[in-house]
C-alpha cells in the first residue's frame, strides 16, 4: 500500500487528488494539508473533498506528517511546493509537484533538492497533454522554419500566473525542436503597431474566464495551409489522475528530477 501525504486538500486540485487516490487500487492517503489560518484546519479530509469521513483531519505542517506517508502530491504555489520540498527531501521521501509559476532561481533550488530525493515536477500532468508534447516536437521538426508558430492557453478566471506553466512547455518543445532559444524568440502577447512579425517568433497568448479548465492550442502557419493542434481538459480529474500514476512511479525512482514523459515512457 502507497500512503500519500496531498497538501492543498481544501483547495480544487487538492480534492480531485484526494478522489483519484482514494480511486485508485494500493493507494490510502495518509495525511491532508492545508495553509496556516485556512478555515478547514481540523476537518476531516474526507469531508473536506467530499469523499465522506476517512478519520484523518487536515494539518498545517508537512514536517509533523512526513513519517506517515510514502509520497507528497503538492499542487499549491512555488513558494509552498519548494518549502515542502526541502522537508521531503531531508525525510528522503519523493514527491510530485504540480505547482506553476516557478522563476528561474526558483526552478535552480528545485533542481539542486532533486538530487537528494525523487521528484516528479511537471505543470501538466495529464496523460493527453504530454502525448502533445511528443506530437508537437515532431510536427515543428518536420515544418522547420517555414510555418510561423502560435500558441493560445486559456483557463479559469482564478488562475494566478501568466501565461500557464503548460503553454511555456509547448513553447519550450517547439522551440528546442527548431533549435532556437525561447527566451530569445518568444513573444508574449501583442499591442500596438507592432510591425511585421519576425519569421522566428514563437507567440503565446492567454485568455482568462469562467470556469475554463484548460485549453491549449498550438498552430503552425504557412503560406496557404496551417495545422492546429489543440487539447482541452473538460475535467481537473485527468490532471489527478496523472498525478497519481506519477506518484506509482516516483516511489520506486532514484534521486533525481523526473517528468512526465518519464512517468508514461515516451
Amino acid at each position: 500500500m502507497i500512503e500519500v501525504i496531498v497538501s492543498g486538500v481544501a483547495g480544487r486540485m487538492g480534492q480531485r487528488i484526494i478522489h483519484a487516490v482514494y480511486d485508485s487500487a494500493g493507494m490510502a492517503v495518509s495525511a491532508g494539508l492545508e495553509a496556516p489560518g485556512h478555515p478547514d484546519l481540523g476537518k476531516d479530509v474526507g469531508l473536506v473533498s467530499g469523499i465522506g469521513q476517512l478519520g484523518i483531519n487536515v494539518q498545517q505542517g508537512l514536517e509533523e506528517v512526513i513519517d506517515q506517508g510514502d509520497v507528497v502530491i503538492d499542487f499549491t504555489n512555488p513558494e509552498v511546493s519548494l518549502m515542502h520540498l526541502e522537508i521531503a527531501a531531508e525525510a528522503g521521501k519523493p514527491m510530485v509537484i504540480g505547482s506553476t509559476g516557478f522563476s528561474a532561481e526558483q526552478l535552480e533550488a528545485l533542481n539542486q533538492l532533486a538530487q537528494k530525493t525523487a521528484v516528479v515536477f511537471s505543470p501538466n500532468m495529464s496523460v493527453g497533454v504530454n502525448l502533445t508534447f511528443k506530437i508537437l516536437q515532431d510536427i515543428a521538426k518536420v515544418l522547420g522554419d517555414d510555418f510561423d508558430v502560435e500558441i493560445v492557453e486559456a483557463h479559469h478566471r482564478f488562475k494566478q500566473d501568466a501565461p500557464s506553466g503548460t503553454a511555456l512547455k509547448m513553447a519550450q518543445v517547439i522551440a528546442q525542436a527548431l533549435d532556437r532559444d525561447l527566451d530569445e524568440v518568444g513573444v508574449y502577447g501583442r499591442r500596438g503597431r507592432i510591425g511585421e512579425r519576425r519569421p522566428k517568433e514563437i507567440g503565446v497568448h492567454t485568455v482568462r474566464g469562467g470556469d475554463i479548465v484548460g485549453t491549449h492550442t498550438a498552430i503552425f502557419a504557412g503560406i496557404g495551409e496551417s495545422i492546429e493542434l489543440t487539447h482541452r481538459a473538460s475535467s481537473r480529474d485527468t490532471f489527478a489522475k496523472g498525478a497519481v500514476r506519477a506518484a506509482k512511479f516516483v516511489v520506486n525512482a532514484s534521486a533525481g528530477l523526473y517528468d512526465m514523459q518519464a512517468v508514461l515512457g515516451i
